[in-house]
C-alpha cells in the first residue's frame, strides 16, 4: 500500500488529474463543518468568502493557476492567492461567487471550469470564511487580467504542491502572538498563509481518501 504521500502525489501523475480520485476526496456540496482553523483566528465575526482552485489539464502534467495580487490592494497586497473573494449577496452560491470572481479578476470563463467538490471551510486570522471551490480547468483560455487587483497570472505543476519535501512551516508574529503557517515557495513566487493551507488541505484530503 502506498504511504500518504506516496498516494497523494499519484493523484497528479503527467497522465493528468484522476478525475473520480478527485470526486472521491471532495465534498460534493459546500460543508461548514468540519472546518479548518488558521492559527490565530479569533471570535470576531468571519465574512462568507469562497475560492476557485482551478487544476488545468495541461498535456505535460496539471498545473494549479495562482495569481498575484497587487501591493496597493487593503486585503493581502502582494501575496499570492487563488482567484476568489467576498460572497455577494447577489450570489446564489460559494461555487457562484468562486467563478464569478474568477471571471472578474482573470476574465477565466466559466465554460472551462468543471467543479469537482469542496474543501473544508478555511477561517482565516485576516476575518474571512472560505469555501475553497476544487475544479478542472480545460485549455484552451484566454485570460484577462484586472490590474487593479492582479499583478500576475502563473501556474504552477500540482505534483510540486503535493509533494511534501515542498511542505515548509514558518512563523511571524501578528496581533502579539507567534503563529505558525504553511509555505510552498516556487521560484521566485512565496506561496503561503491561506493559499498553502488550502493547498495543504487538498493534499491532506487525497492523502485519507486514499487509505
Amino acid at each position: 500500500m502506498l504511504s500518504a504521500p506516496e498516494a497523494a502525489l499519484s493523484f497528479a501523475s503527467v497522465a493528468g488529474v484522476d478525475v473520480d480520485r478527485f470526486r472521491l476526496a471532495l465534498y460534493p456540496e459546500p460543508s461548514r463543518s468540519p472546518f479548518i482553523l488558521e492559527d490565530g483566528v479569533g471570535d470576531e465575526e468571519l465574512t462568507p468568502a469562497a475560492v476557485l482552485f482551478p487544476i488545468v489539464q495541461r498535456m505535460a502534467e496539471p498545473t494549479v493557476l495562482l495569481t498575484q495580487r497587487t501591493a496597493h490592494l487593503k486585503d493581502h497586497p502582494g501575496q499570492i492567492s487563488f482567484p476568489g473573494g467576498r460572497r455577494e449577496a447577489a450570489d446564489p452560491s460559494p461555487a457562484h461567487t468562486a467563478l464569478r470572481e474568477a471571471a472578474e479578476e482573470i476574465g477565466l470563463a466559466a465554460a472551462h471550469v468543471d467543479i469537482l467538490g469542496y474543501l473544508p471551510e478555511y477561517l482565516t486570522a485576516t476575518g474571512f470564511r472560505v469555501t475553497p471551490v476544487v475544479a478542472v480547468v480545460t485549455p484552451p483560455f484566454d485570460l484577462h487580467l484586472d490590474t487593479f487587483e492582479v499583478a500576475e497570472a502563473f501556474e504552477v505543476p500540482l505534483a510540486f504542491l503535493l509533494d511534501p519535501a515542498n511542505h515548509q512551516r514558518h512563523s511571524l508574529h501578528y496581533r502579539g502572538k507567534l503563529r505558525q503557517y504553511y509555505a510552498m515557495p516556487y521560484k521566485e513566487y512565496f506561496i503561503w498563509g491561506a493559499t498553502a493551507g488550502i493547498i495543504m488541505s487538498l493534499y491532506q484530503a487525497l492523502a485519507i481518501a486514499a487509505r
